[in-house]
Formats: structure tokens, sequence, C-alpha cells
């Protein structure tokens, strides 16, 4: 090179040191592109988009390319500036061309462009996507050389191939949703999560039990029947004998009111209006039950455990208010008629409500993997039928038992304000 000018050889190591910038920029620009945005914009063909999801088909091809082309030019920048150093400073001069040159490439073309990528990805991955296009045809005899003997070596090291797979897992899309931000609105953000907990959630989790369901008997006076039909806060209604064991089908009021309107209402034209029963196993996730309700067609049905035996009953409504939460009237009572405020900061509750009702009404913590109501929580905490005035602390919670009778527990007050965490003294 001792035809070239000192001033030539400037010129090329900073174009040298821009092409390495730009190798630098682009692998991290591509490397932290935002796959599913990515997917989403190739979708809708963007040409810089596509250019990139073909490029990122084969990561290792990818950063093989652009390691080549870095040290290549790096290397070459590093002959240059000591060419450079030795004319100017003579034997010392390699030690200072080194050092400046260190500092440089560290600066303007590692972490400068590498910053300025991982900020901007987008910017700097479209553009670059086209040149790294056409390098990749060119140097692909070099590129798949070197892959095949990187890929000899890790396989010597035990390391399988390379997976691009970028799938999120339940949690990790969680995790997205939560730091969604302003992107996502809290409500919409609080109904994917609820989507995402519906498998977490059995029917029998949000059922309405037995005792509490609205319910008419057909051996019961006419008039009684009568009454509870025009007074009934549902559209669909159980119709049983004796008990709820020998349930004959569901009324949908619609039919019964026109066959009151046309002064045809009776107990036989009742039953001939009955739809067939449908039964949900007590154990069935509500994601499956949707699934299954939305397949049948149907929109009730009553919850059976492992004899047979009817348990409560859910509609397709309970399923979609864990998503939305409560736009429709409930089966059972509310949360919120179930608890009363005292004047001394303590809670007087119905011990027969819903322990995950209650929990989210009220942000409590009282465990759900158990007993679905706070009167079965207490008793099997208890493991006896308690006196009225009786005192514990459960999950935290002092709770003192205000009212029994029928051996269940109807009434508790519960005093938050004196709320000690599990494990604490």
């Amino acid at each position: 090179m001792d035809a070239i000018s000192t001033s030539a050889l400037l010129i090329f190591l900073l174009v040298l040191i821009l092409t390495s910038a730009y190798f630098s920029g682009s692998e991290t620009a591509m490397m932290t592109l935002n796959r599913y945005r990515l997917r989403h914009l190739a979708s809708n063909g963007h040409k810089g988009a596509l250019r990139a999801i073909k490029l990122l088909e084969r990561p290792d091809r990818l950063i093989g390319l652009i390691l080549i082309g870095n040290n290549l030019v790096n290397i070459l920048a590093s002959a240059v500036a000591t060419i450079i150093g030795t004319r100017l400073w003579g034997d010392l001069g390699i030690a200072i061309a080194t050092g400046v040159l260190t500092m440089v490439v560290l600066i303007f073309a590692e972490v400068t462009p590498k910053t300025i990528a991982a900020l901007h990805p987008e910017r700097i991955a479209f553009p670059s996507s086209w040149l790294l296009r056409i390098l990749l045809i060119v140097l692909s005899p070099l590129v798949k050389i070197i892959n095949w003997i990187t890929s000899g070596f890790l396989r010597l090291f035990g390391v399988g191939s390379v997976n691009s797979d970028d799938a999120l897992s339940q949690e990790e899309l969680r995790t997205v949703v939560h730091e969604a931000g302003a992107l996502i609105p809290q409500r919409h953000q609080e109904m994917l999560l609820s989507i995402l907990d519906l498998e977490k959630v059995t029917v029998e989790d949000i059922m309405v039990p037995r005792s509490d369901i609205y319910a008419i008997n057909m051996n019961d006076d006419f008039k009684n029947i009568n009454r509870l039909v025009v007074q009934s806060p549902h559209t669909r209604v159980l119709v049983y004998r004796d008990t709820v064991d020998d349930a004959v089908g569901f009324i949908h009021l619609r039919d019964a009111l026109r066959l009151q309107s046309k002064e045809q209402f009776s107990k036989s034209s009742l039953l001939r209006a009955v739809k067939e029963l449908y039964f949900v196993p007590e154990g069935t996730p509500l994601n499956v039950q949707l699934a299954n309700f939305q397949q049948n067609k149907q929109r009730i049905g009553l919850v059976v455990d492992e004899y047979g035996d009817i348990q409560g009953l859910v509609t397709l409504e309970d399923i979609l208010e864990e998503i939305v939460g409560d736009f429709t009237t409930s089966m059972l009572t509310t949360a919120s008629e179930d608890i009363n405020v005292q004047q001394d900061g303590s809670y007087l509750i119905d011990a027969s409500i819903n322990i995950r009702d209650l929990n989210k009404e009220m942000k409590w913590d009282f465990p759900t993997d158990g007993p679905k109501t706070l009167n079965g929580l207490i008793l099997e905490y208890l493991e006896e039928i308690p006196a009225p005035n009786t005192s514990l602390r459960l999950a935290g919670y002092p709770i003192e038992i205000v009212d029994v009778a029928d051996n269940m527990i109807k009434t508790v007050r519960v005093m938050p304000q004196y709320f000690q965490p599990p494990g604490t003294h």
C-alpha cells in the first residue's frame, strides 16, 4: 500500500468503520425486532417486514453472515490503521493506532450503532435487510461452510440445532398483557387475563349450589307454581318432582308465559314445554365447558358429581361473567348483598357466600382450593360445628362466629383491620 496516500487510507479506514457500524447495528436491530409486530406488518404486505422474516427464518445463517462481514471489516481496518500509524509515528505508531482504533471502533462501530438499533430496531432492520439479503446470496457458500463447521462443534458439546420457535407460554402471555400498559385499556387487560384463567377454574367453583337453585316443584300447589313462574327472576327455571334429584327439565319462561296468555297454562302443558336436561361433570374446567355449551347448543346445565348426584347449576352467563364481570341477574344473591359493613370497620357476612366471590368483592385472599363457601372453609378448619361467639383466625383474618343453625354457620363477622398474614407473629 506504499503507493496509496495516507489521506486515501484515512478515507478508506473511515469507510471500514462505517461498514462495521452497519453490521453491528443490523445485527442488534434484526435480533431485537418484535416477532409478533413483525408478523402483523408482514401480513399487511410490508416489504421490509417480509424481507426481515425471510432472513430470520434461519437466524444461524443471518448471524454467520453479519459476523463474517463485521470481522472481515474490523481486521482490514486494523491493518489499515497499523499502516497509517507506522507512516506517521514509526514503530510507536503501531501502539498508537491500536489504542485509537480500539476506542473509535467501540464508540462509533459498536456501542453507538447498537444502542440506536436497540431503540429503533424497525428503522434500522427494514432498510438494512435489503442489503443483507443480497450479501447472503453472494456469500452463501462461505456462510454455509462456516455454519457447517460451527454445527459440528456444537454437536461435540451436545448442543442441538437452532430452534427459532418463539411461541409464548401462557405465563409469558400473561406477562405481556400486564406490561402492555396504555396500549391495552385496563378493562381489556382484565378480560384477557380472565380468559387465561378459565382453565384454572371449574364449574364447581362458579355453580349455584343445589340449595340455592330457583326451581319449580311440579307436585306443588298449582297456584304456587303459577306464582313462581310470574315472579321468576330468571329466563330458564328448573322443573322437578319433590326433590331436585328427580329433575324433569328446564322451562323457558317465554314458553310458560305464552301458555298463560293463551289460558292453556296447566301442569300437563308445563311438562310438555320443558326442555331436556343437560348434565355437566363438576370438575370440568370453564374453558372446556364454554366450548361444550357452544358445541351442544346449550345455555344451562346441572352439575353432577362422580356418583351422578346433582350438586348445583351452571349457565353460559356464569362463565361469560367470569370474563367480563357481572352483566346479568345472577342465580345467587350478589356478594354485596351478603356483606354488611359495620361501624367498627368489621363485616357481617352470610357464611354461604362463595369464597371466590368474596375474594373478588373484598380483595381478600381466602384459600379457594378446598371448600367453595365460607361456611365450608370454616368447618373444614375447625373440624366440628362451632358454637356462636367462637373466634378463630383463618388465612390471617380474625373471624367471629355470629349465628349457627341447622348444622351450618349462618353468619360470621370478619375483622380485616386486624389482618395478620399467615406465618407472621
